[in-house]
């Protein structure tokens, strides 16, 4: 269904992006993939080996409307069409309030929330004029409860979820769907860990992920699956 399609990752240079790029790329999609650093054309680079051959590698920052606004044209003057954004980019850390500067706060904001509006709002227009696309953003199970030493983390999931139910109900006149994907702990690179560490051993893989996004972005054009919540099956893990 995804075969033949193009598909916008951001945030793909590593961890649950990249992993979204490649479940993607095996259902014959092509791709444009957006990072931050020049890790993002390593990752192209990759695809592109495994016989991906569809792919554009995009180095950005995801909050300049003027950087993504050029990207979201580049995309359309080589593949023609935008069927699938995947909202993916995001950072995190850990503090209590007291211990937040202004300056962090503002930066968790800029990828976190204004990130996801920029590029969201990039791509409704083409989505519009087409009657069709899919917008899916990757956002957290505590978009859904409230954590000890994360509330600018928690609070920026908490905008995502209201800013995605407002956009669906905004476009859903025009064949467009838009929903979350709200993994709890997840083995990636966050607030500053590694990926594949002994102690994330239970944790979601990245794969659990990219399998959620091609599911959902796989429905059929008459259904709307507007938020799906993954929890690692550990104990005492809390599921709201």
């Amino acid at each position: 269904m995804l075969k033949t399609q193009t598909a916008i990752v951001t945030g793909a240079s590593r961890g649950i992006g990249k992993s979204i790029a490649f479940k993607l790329a095996e259902q014959g999609m092509k791709l444009a993939i957006i990072g931050h650093s020049d890790e993002i054309h390593r990752t192209a680079e990759e695809l592109r080996n495994k016989g991906y051959d569809h792919v554009i590698a995009f180095q950005l920052d995801i909050a300049e409307e003027n950087q993504v606004n050029a990207m979201i044209q580049d995309t359309i003057q080589a593949y023609s069409t935008i069927d699938l954004l995947v909202n993916n980019a995001g950072v995190g850390f850990f503090k209590k309030v007291e211990e937040t500067s202004l300056e962090e706060w503002k930066q968790v904001f800029d990828v976190n929330v204004q990130g996801v509006f920029v590029a969201s709002k990039a791509v409704v227009p083409h989505m519009k004029n087409r009657n069709s696309g899919t917008i899916i953003t990757i956002s957290s199970d505590v978009g859904r409860y409230t954590i000890p030493n994360g509330a600018a983390y928690t609070a920026t999931k908490y905008a995502v979820q209201g800013f995605s139910g407002s956009l669906a109900q905004e476009v859903r006149e025009h064949g467009i769907r838009v929903g979350t994907i709200n993994p709890g702990m997840v083995d990636t690179y966050f607030n500053n860990s590694e990926q594949g560490t002994a102690d994330k051993e239970e944790w979601l893989k990245v794969d659990d992920i990219a399998n959620a996004v091609v599911y959902m972005a796989s429905a059929p054009k008459h259904m709307l699956i507007d938020e799906i919540v993954i929890h690692p099956l550990v104990q005492n893990y809390p599921i709201s």
